[in-house]
């Protein structure tokens, strides 16, 4: 009996292992620039600073459409996201209008879209932003670019969006891996 718990223990500790090792190696090369569209690619002189999972809600607001008279759309509000880094511990949030990401230092920036590229149904795209640069000395300071890759969920409700509806507002859920990179 003792020889079978040992065994079971010492296989049960290879298996977290390997799987330790293999997470490590996702993560590791999940964020390779050659896994992405040319269009959400970080350029060149640039490295990774900081890796984040955001999770939270994004919230839309059934408006008129600008070019069609009488049609009515879903029109991205804004994101309300905590930020926690690979072991599980909060850095930070995300929040809009405008799109604000803040470190729990309280250093934090804005930025400006550069790219997006689909990134499966239901989710919403790859994004590459360009940042401005951060208020406050911190983990802010310094990043060039913000790369939204990993995204599941976010796009707009599928619920109607019409002239009964103008103005109300629907919040989905999604996440998002964010990547913060500074000048080399």
């Amino acid at each position: 009996m003792k020889t079978i718990r040992t065994v079971v223990l010492l296989s049960a500790a290879v298996t977290l292992a390997a799987c330790s090792s293999m997470e490590q190696n996702a993560s590791a090369s999940s964020f390779s620039q050659e896994g992405f569209p040319a269009a959400v690619q970080v350029p060149a002189g640039n490295e990774v600073a900081m890796e984040t999972v955001g999770k939270g809600t994004i919230w839309y607001e059934c408006k008129a459409k600008t070019d069609a008279a009488g049609q009515f759309v879903w029109v991205f509000g804004g994101p309300d996201a905590g930020l926690w880094d690979r072991s599980g511990k909060s850095v930070g949030k995300y929040y809009g209008p405008p799109a604000t990401w803040e470190s729990n230092d309280g250093s934090k920036l804005t930025a400006t879209q550069v790219a997006v590229a689909a990134a499966g149904a239901g989710n919403i795209p790859h994004q590459l932003v360009k940042a401005n640069p951060a208020v406050g000395t911190g983990a802010m300071t310094g990043v060039t670019y913000i790369q939204r890759v990993a995204t599941k969920g976010g796009i707009a409700p599928s619920s109607t969006c019409d002239a009964g509806k103008a103005g109300a507002k629907a919040t989905v859920n999604y996440q998002a891996d964010y990547i913060f990179w500074k000048a080399a």
